[in-house]
């Protein structure tokens, strides 16, 4: 018997639709992008059937454990990602709905589960082999919101952006956005419920 529904206490936002204004960036969000009730179906399935892993990154010469759980999926499968090429009837409802607000189509997605406060990522630019110069990267959240930060990477004196990004969010950085900003999720010492981040992408498929 469940007691208590973490989606109880999840938090849509009321921003609406936004286009950020600033220099080498093409950054959309929209709130509410899921209804609560979608995205609280949502949130649970992932959070109960998805096969999450942990993710060894490097880091100097050492090889660490990434404070994060994740999940790929990509329309090939390719091993040294460890993806998986049936996707959850779930993603491809979430990927045709992004697909069509964008009008770009993707072929992979990384998920990341922040299971608390002590889960987070530092400051990066994405790295994955894409199929154009300036990355589209197509994020959704579900569960508790955490704080999204940007920063230029050359141009110092603009001011970071930050971002809190609800359950049922959406924010596309398209265009320049990933070659001149990086981005992180920090960690915080707030006791915080489970967050789900879905990044579609467009990734180059290996010739068989």
């Amino acid at each position: 018997m469940i007691l208590f529904d973490d989606t109880e206490m999840f938090t849509s936002g009321v921003r609406g639709k936004k286009v950020y204004d600033q220099p080498d960036c093409d950054l959309l969000l929209i709130d509410n992008f899921f209804v609560k009730e979608e995205a609280d179906e949502y949130y649970n399935t992932l959070l109960n059937e998805t096969t999450w892993r942990e993710y060894e990154m490097p880091m100097y010469d050492k090889i660490l454990t990434a404070p994060r759980m994740v999940s790929w999926y990509g329309d090939t499968n390719r091993p040294e990602r460890k993806s998986n090429p049936n996707w959850p009837p779930e993603l491809l409802t979430i990927r045709k709905r992004v697909e069509m607000e964008t009008h770009i189509k993707f072929n992979a997605v990384l998920l990341n589960l922040y299971r608390n406060g002590n889960d987070g990522v530092g400051w990066h630019s994405d790295k994955t082999t894409s199929t154009n110069k300036d990355m589209n990267i197509a994020s959704v959240t579900f569960g508790e919101t955490r704080m999204f930060r940007l920063r230029h990477k050359f141009l110092k004196h603009i001011p970071n952006i930050e971002i809190p990004l609800y359950h049922g969010s959406f924010l596309l950085m398209a265009g320049p956005t990933n070659s001149y900003w990086e981005h992180q999720v920090p960690k915080t010492a707030r006791d915080v419920l489970p967050r789900i981040n879905l990044t579609f992408r467009q990734v180059k498929i290996d010739k068989q």
